[in-house]
C-alpha cells in the first residue's frame, strides 16, 4: 500500500511507514508518569511510611502531654519496620540473582552502596549553548568541502555504473531483519523518528516485511531515507565542570531501525574483507582486545632491547582531534573500492555519511538543524568499522618502525640501533603527511613521546620529533589503553593506581555486608567491581611485577575475603588461567599478528620456546604463554 503510493521513492515510502507506526503507537501505547526522588530507597514501603507518621504523631502528643513513652515505642516500631523491610529487600535481591535478573540486581546493589551517584542532565543550559555546540561540531564541514567537491563527479559516475550492475547489490532477507529486531535493547532511547525499541522487538514479525522492503530498496538505489540519517546530538561532559565547548563529547542519538539496518550491513562488510587486512588494528575485530595491542607493543620493544646492548626504543603516542568527525566520505569510498567492496555498497556508505541533518539537545533546548557531509557520527553502529577501514593504509614503511592501532589510539614504535633515529623520524614525517592527505588532525599538545633505554654507560643525544612545526613533549610515563607504561617498563606506578582504586570499592562491599546480603551476592559484586580493576589487562603487566607489588594486590583480595567471609581466587591463578586461555585463542587464530610466535616442535605436541637473554623478556606475556601451553601439554 505505502510503496504503490510512493513511486519507489524510498524517502516517501519510509516516511509514510514511520508516520503510520508512530500514529499506531500513540493510539495504543499507554504512557505513565512516575515521580521518583534521589533519596528514595527502594525498601521504603507503606509499612515504614505509616510507622514514621505514627512516630511523628506520638512525638507531637508527647510534647503536649509530657508523656514520651508512646514516642519511644513508636521509634522502636520504626526501627523494626526498617529492619524487616531491608531483610525483605535482601531476599528480593537474592531471588533476582537466582533468576539471572542481573539488571534489577545491580540496580538494587547500586542503591544500597551509593556506588554511582545519579547523573544530572544539562537542564540549566540555555538554547544559545545548544546552537553554539551545533556550530562547533560542524566546524570541520567547511575545511573538508574541497575534498568532497573534488571527487563529486567520480562518485556520481560510480553510482550510475553500479545502478546498472544489480548483481553486486546486497539483498537482505526478512529472517535477518526479524532477528535484528528481536535483539533490540528496549532500554535504549528512541531516535528522531520516534519509534521505540520495544515496538520493534514486540512486533518484529509484523514489521519485518515492510522494513525488509525498505532496506532492499535503499541498497538497490544506494540512497538512505533522510529520516534514518537524522540525529540528535546529546553532549556528554568530558569533565565534571566543562569550561569550553571542547569539553563536551558529541554522542549521536539515531533511529533504532537504522541501527538494525547498520548491523546487517556491517556483518556483510566484515564478511567481504580479508582477515589479514590491517593486522595491527586491534579494535573492532574478533579475538582482539587491548591486551593484544599492549602485549604486541611490549614484546616488540623488549625483543629489540634484548637483542643487543645499546639498543633503545622510542614510543610516540598519537592523539587525533575529533578523529571520527573528520572522515572524508569520498576518500573512504575510494579506499573501500580498493578493498574490493562493490561500487553499490561504496555509494551506499557515501550516502550514509553525507546529507545528515543533526541538531543538539541540551536539557529542554534543541538547536537549529544543520546538515553535515563530513565525518561519522559517534553512536552509530557503522562508525567504528568505517574509521578502521579509513585508516587501514596507515602502516609503517620501514622494518625498524611499527604502527600499532586500537581504534584512534595510535602509537609509533621506533626500534633504534647505533643511535640512528633516521627511520623513526622519517616515519613520523610520513604519518604527518598521511594525516594531511586524509584530513586527520594531529593534536600535538596531547601527543607524547616515551623513550625506553636501559643503557646507563653512555650519554644519548635524543632527537625530538616535530609535528606541525611543534616539538613533541617527552614524558616519563604514559597511560595507554588503561595501562601506565613507564620509561623503565616497571609496573609499580600502574599497580599503585589500581590498588588505590580497588580499595575505594571495598567501602561499597562493606556497605553490602552491613545490609546482611548473602555471600553469593557479595562475591558477585566483588568480581564485577573490585576484581575487574585488579585484573584489568593483567596479561601485560603481572608477569614482570615485583613481589612487593603482588603483595599489595593480594592484600586487597584478603581484605575482601574478610568482608565476604569466603575464599576468593588469588591473582596469580587468575593470571595463569587467562594466560593459557589467551594463548590457545592466538594459536587457533591464523590471522592474529602474533600467531607466528607459536611454532610447534617436531613432535607436534610442544611449542618452541622463544629465545630470551634477559629476565624481563622471559617473564613477559608471550614467553609465559608458550610455557603455559607446554605445561598443560605435559600434565
Amino acid at each position: 500500500m505505502f510503496r504503490n503510493s510512493s513511486d519507489d521513492d524510498v524517502n516517501v515510502f519510509t516516511e509514510a511507514v514511520v508516520g503510520f507506526i508512530g500514529k499506531l503507537a500513540d493510539d495504543t501505547v499507554e504512557t505513565k508518569t512516575i515521580t521518583t526522588f534521589p533519596n528514595q530507597k527502594p525498601w521504603v514501603d507503606k509499612t515504614i511510611r505509616d510507622a514514621l507518621r505514627s512516630r511523628t504523631a506520638a512525638y507531637n502528643t508527647g510534647l503536649a502531654t509530657g508523656d514520651m513513652d508512646p514516642y519511644k515505642a513508636a521509634s522502636y516500631d520504626v526501627r523494626k519496620a526498617v529492619k524487616e523491610a531491608k531483610q525483605r529487600y535482601g531476599r528480593k535481591l537474592e531471588s533476582q540473582l537466582q533468576q539471572s535478573d542481573s539488571r534489577s540486581l545491580w540496580r538494587g546493589l547500586r542503591t544500597i552502596t551509593d556506588y554511582k551517584a545519579p547523573t544530572t542532565g544539562l537542564t540549566n543550559a540555555d538554547g544559545t549553548l545548544a546552537d553554539e555546540l551545533n556550530t562547533f561540531y560542524a566546524r570541520f564541514e567547511a575545511a573538508a568541502k574541497d575534498y568532497n567537491d573534488a571527487s563529486a563527479s567520480g562518485a556520481n559516475g560510480c553510482r550510475q555504473e553500479d545502478t546498472a550492475n544489480t548483481g553486486n547489490v546486497l539483498v537482505i532477507s526478512e529472517h535477518d531483519v526479524r532477528r535484528a529486531f528481536k535483539r533490540v535493547n528496549t532500554r535504549k532511547a528512541a531516535g528522531p523518528d520516534g519509534i521505540p525499541g520495544r515496538i520493534l522487538r514486540d512486533c518484529a514479525y509484523q514489521l519485518a516485511p515492510v522494513f525488509t522492503e525498505i532496506f532492499n530498496i535503499s541498497l538497490s538505489q544506494s540512497v538512505i531515507p533522510t529520516c534514518f540519517k537524522e540525529s540528535i546530538i546529546v553532549p556528554v561532559p568530558k569533565k565534571p565542570h566543562p569550561a569550553s565547548l571542547n569539553d563536551y563529547r558529541p554522542v549521536a542519538l539515531t533511529s533504532v531501525v537504522m541501527k538494525c539496518f547498520e548491523r546487517l550491513v556491517r556483518d556483510y562488510i566484515i564478511s567481504s574483507l580479508p582477515d589479514t587486512l590491517d593486522p595491527l588494528q586491534f579494535a573492532y575485530r574478533p579475538n582482539r582486545s587491548t591486551d593484544d595491542a599492549i602485549s604486541h607493543l611490549l614484546h616488540t620493544s623488549l625483543t629489540h632491547l634484548d637483542t643487543r646492548r645499546g639498543n633503545y626504543v622510542k614510543m610516540l603516542f598519537i592523539d587525533y582531534s575529533s578523529a571520527f568527525n573528520t572522515i572524508i566520505p569520498s576518500t573512504l569510498t575510494t579506499k573501500l573500492e580498493h578493498l574490493g567492496l562493490s561500487s553499490s555498497m561504496c555509494q551506499w556508505i557515501s550516502n550514509f555519511l553525507t546529507g545528515r541533518p543533526q541538531a543538539v539537545r541540551m536539557g529542554g533546548h534543541v538547536s537549529a538543524s544543520t546538515t553535515l557531509s563530513t565525518g561519522a557520527p559517534q553512536g552509530c553502529v557503522l562508525s567504528p568499522l568505517l574509521y578502521s577501514l579509513y585508516t587501514y593504509d596507515c602502516v609503517a614503511t620501514t622494518s625498524s618502525t611499527t604502527i600499532i592501532k586500537f581504534a584512534d589510539d595510535t602509537v609509533v614504535v621506533g626500534l633504534i640501533s647505533d643511535n640512528n633515529e633516521t627511520a623513526y623520524l622519517k616515519e613520523v614525517r610520513n604519518l604527518e603527511t598521511w594525516c594531511q592527505r586524509n584530513n586527520l588532525l594531529l593534536n600535538v599538545s596531547k601527543t607524547k613521546e616515551l623513550i625506553v633505554d636501559f643503557s646507563t654507560k653512555q650519554e644519548r643525544n635524543y632527537q625530538t620529533p616535530v609535528i606541525n612545526e611543534c616539538p613533541v613533549e617527552r614524558v616519563d610515563s604514559f597511560k595507554y589503553l588503561g595501562v601506565h607504561i613507564t620509561q623503565d617498563l616497571s609496573w609499580s606506578c600502574h599497580i599503585n593506581t589500581i590498588v588505590k582504586k580497588a580499595r575505594q570499592r571495598l567501602y561499597h562491599l562493606r556497605r553490602l555486608r552491613d545490609f546482611r546480603l548473602p555471600s553469593k551476592v557479595l562475591r558477585n559484586f566483588y568480581t564485577c567491581t573490585i576484581e575487574s580493576i585488579l585484573t584489568g589487562n593483567i596479561l601485560t603487566w603481572f608477569g614482570n611485577s615485583t613481589m612487593q607489588d603482588r603483595r599489595a594486590l593480594q592484600r586487597v583480595v584478603r581484605s575482601a575475603e574478610r568482608t565476604i567471609r569466603s575464599e576468593l581466587p588469588d591473582l596469580h591463578s587468575i593470571y595463569s588461567r587467562r594466560c593459557w586461555t589467551k594463548a590457545r585463542k592466538i594459536v587457533k587464530d591464523l590471522s592474529h599478528p602474533n600467531n607466528g610466535l607459536f611454532s610447534l616442535l617436531r613432535s607436534g605436541k610442544r611449542f618452541r620456546s622463544l629465545k630470551t637473554n634477559t629476565e624481563r623478556l622471559r617473564r613477559s606475556f608471550f614467553p609465559q604463554a608458550i610455557r603455559s601451553l607446554n605445561h598443560h601439554t605435559t600434565t
